[in-house]
């Protein structure tokens, strides 16, 4: 136990020593503090200004003449369309509109401008509607009702729980934000750490270093001290992430606010994400042992090791589809596969309740699957550690195991 507890703290301290882990840790932490920081030095700077935008109009029926501002749009009256184009020409107005005098009937307004355009932009399309409504229910019916024509709905959903209470996590467009980011550092942290049990055990293998350390140790001490070493230098790095977003959400909620004091992420979301960290982390660090046992170079152990890796960033490939459909049939599926299920759950988490089956269904898969993997590493590290020069073929490898 005390030659594994050696081998744990090497790899332990060997890990979080290297620059890449550290600007990985600290990356986020560091980049969020300097956009709250340029935020408020712009902010102290910048001063507000709302650029005035003119609009002419030519009103051949002679009933709009109230409600000529529209935000930072003013509407500009010219007697016909003659002076209308002459103020567009020496660019006192951006563009001007004709109502006919049989605009009731037909509803067709002419737009005049000097920009070729695909359709008008939306401001000034929403800034002329809301003139015209304006001033067709002017003396009609009250201000108030006319302003709720013209903004008819602001739609917010409010979830409930099964018993009808209102639920704490609410979902939203918003929420997404923390998760997404965690979920990808997530799926970073899982490569990179199983990465360096990888590195690590091929660079010893192809160096003849590992001849002296099993003359030392057993191959179960030597799994287990790295294992555990680098595993938890990436432990070490999630809960750092964990309590840098926390914060930072809380600093950038008192001083940027807006759609930042929004964002609401559950306290069960922070533990899952640790969870799935641990049971990733521990799937792919003993899938990396294997690939290095039988592997003779470190650059061709990665080659290998890459192709289950792409498994954790693979559901960013299906981003919009999983935002739009995250209960999916298909995604619950790989929500309980392995390879993919660490970073799936964590981001349907974010989008959506995830129900506790599923869940359950996904750790019991994975922690099969580490257990599965962890004999299968241990048999081959006994097996191929020494060999070098000569991958061995798959008959091969599944031969010698059944020896075992």
């Amino acid at each position: 136990m005390n030659k594994t507890f050696l081998i744990f703290k090497h790899e332990f301290l060997s890990t979080i020593k290297r620059v890449g882990f550290i600007i990985l840790t600290f990356a986020l932490l560091v980049l969020a503090l300097l956009g709250i920081g340029i935020f408020h030095i712009t902010s102290g700077i910048a001063k507000p200004s709302a650029e005035i935008t003119k609009i002419g109009y030519v009103d051949e029926t002679g009933s709009f003449s109230q409600s000529t501002t529209e935000g930072n749009i003013i509407f500009v009256h010219f007697d016909n369309s003659n002076a209308a184009t002459q103020a567009l020409v020496k660019k006192d107005i951006t563009e001007f509109f004709v109502i006919p005098q049989d605009y009731i009937s037909k509803g067709l307004i002419e737009r005049y401008t000097m920009q070729k355009e695909v359709t008008p932009p939306a401001a000034t399309t929403n800034a002329v509607k809301n003139f015209v409504t304006s001033n067709l229910l002017a003396g009609r019916i009250s201000e108030t009702v006319i302003k709720r024509i013209e903004a008819p709905l602001n739609l917010v959903t409010i979830t409930l729980t099964l018993t009808g209470a209102v639920a704490s996590k609410q979902g939203g467009l918003i929420n997404l934000i923390i998760p997404g980011i965690f979920s990808f550092l997530l799926a970073f942290s899982l490569s990179f750490s199983s990465a360096y049990v990888l590195q690590g055990l091929g660079e010893e293998k192809e160096s003849r270093l590992m001849e002296i350390l099993l003359s030392s140790v057993s191959t179960r001490q030597l799994i287990v001290g790295k294992v555990l070493g680098i595993g938890a230098a990436g432990l070490v790095q999630v809960v750092i992430w964990v309590i840098s977003i926390r914060f930072l959400l809380n600093l950038a909620s008192s001083s940027i606010g807006g759609i930042i004091s929004m964002i609401k992420i559950p306290a069960n979301f922070w533990v899952f994400g640790v969870v799935y960290f641990i049971l990733g982390y521990s799937l792919f660090a003993v899938l990396s042992v294997s690939v290095a046992a039988i592997t003779s170079t470190v650059r061709e152990a990665q080659g290998f090791a890459g192709l289950f890796m792409l498994f954790s960033i693979a559901p960013f490939w299906f981003y919009s589809l999983l935002m739009l459909f995250p209960n999916n049939p298909i995604w619950i599926i790989f929500s309980i596969f392995p390879f993919s299920a660490p970073v799936l759950v964590m981001l349907r988490l974010g989008m959506t309740g995830v129900p506790a089956w599923q869940l359950i269904a996904s750790m019991a898969a994975i922690i099969l699957s580490i257990v599965g993997g962890l004999l299968l590493a241990a048999k081959l590290l006994r097996t191929y550690i020494l060999m070098y020069g000569k991958r061995p073929t798959l008959r091969e490898i599944i031969r010698n195991l059944k020896r075992e």
